[in-house]
């Protein structure tokens, strides 16, 4: 038997998911500590996810009237880990 030095999650229901990886990786002949816990994104949906979110801000911003756009900026800048 082969000692797994993987961190299992403390969640009960996640920790059962884990095992029940391990095991089918075990039986199917691989080796358990080559499972990934998030599969690898796809760099063309990544770079159009930011294109959308670069552009979303300043379009909000364009549509709020000018009473309301000074309190988005600092209501924005408190919420954003940037400073």
């Amino acid at each position: 038997m082969t000692a797994i030095k993987r961190k299992l999650p403390r969640d009960p229901n996640q920790r059962a998911k884990s095992i029940a990886d391990i095991v089918a990786a075990i039986s199917a002949g691989e080796d358990p500590e080559t499972l990934s816990d998030q599969p690898a994104k796809d760099p063309e949906r990544v770079a159009r996810g930011k294109l959308g979110g670069a552009k979303g801000g300043t379009i909000r911003a364009a549509k709020l009237s000018l009473e309301r756009r000074p309190g988005a900026r600092t209501s924005a800048r408190s919420r954003s880990p940037r400073s």
